[in-house]
């Protein structure tokens, strides 16, 4: 269960918005590049996210260049997941890759500030605030288990291959 703050973003939360290009230079110093996550679209954004807060975006959240650094850096932000109502395909696969869930539902009850409670198995966020209930597709197994690993490569060093470890 994951639980913490909404952001609210709006519509077309592009990489650039969330990794500005100018900053580029800090890919080689990620945790400072961390420091300035999605400051074009809430220059406050980075200094007021605690860890297990998530980004409430709405359709086609990560549009843009494939940024494999833009969900990193949302993670190492302290965002335990992304809630969208859709999500450019390169950007979602680029998060699970980090271990970043992408919960993919209509953002449209969601309110900046809102207290979330996420069940990643059941596919449900309950807003703890208004008292709403939005259901997701739950993330498949294999899905699961790379995000309970921390992301494609720990993973794949851990099992060795997709295959699903035995419970």
């Amino acid at each position: 269960m994951l639980k913490g703050q909404a952001f609210k973003f709006g519509d077309s939360i592009s990489t650039d918005l969330i990794v500005p290009g100018r900053l580029l230079h800090l890919r080689s110093n990620l945790p400072e590049l961390a420091k300035h996550v999605l400051e074009d679209a809430d220059p406050t954004f980075a200094g007021r996210v605690h860890k297990g807060d998530f980004v409430v975006g709405g359709k086609n959240f990560g549009l843009g260049s494939s940024r494999e650094h833009a969900p990193l850096v949302i993670k190492m932000a302290g965002v335990s997941a992304i809630i969208a109502k859709s999500v450019a395909r390169i950007f979602f696969r680029n998060a699970i890759n980090v271990g970043l869930p992408v919960l993919i539902c209509d953002t449209d009850g969601i309110n900046d500030g809102d207290e979330l409670e996420v069940d990643l198995e059941e596919g449900n966020i309950r807003d703890l605030t208004s008292g709403l209930e939005v259901g997701f597709a739950p993330i498949p197994e294999i899905m699961l288990r790379i995000l309970d690993e921390g992301g494609l490569v720990p993973y794949i060093r851990k099992y060795g291959d997709f295959v699903l470890p035995k419970s």
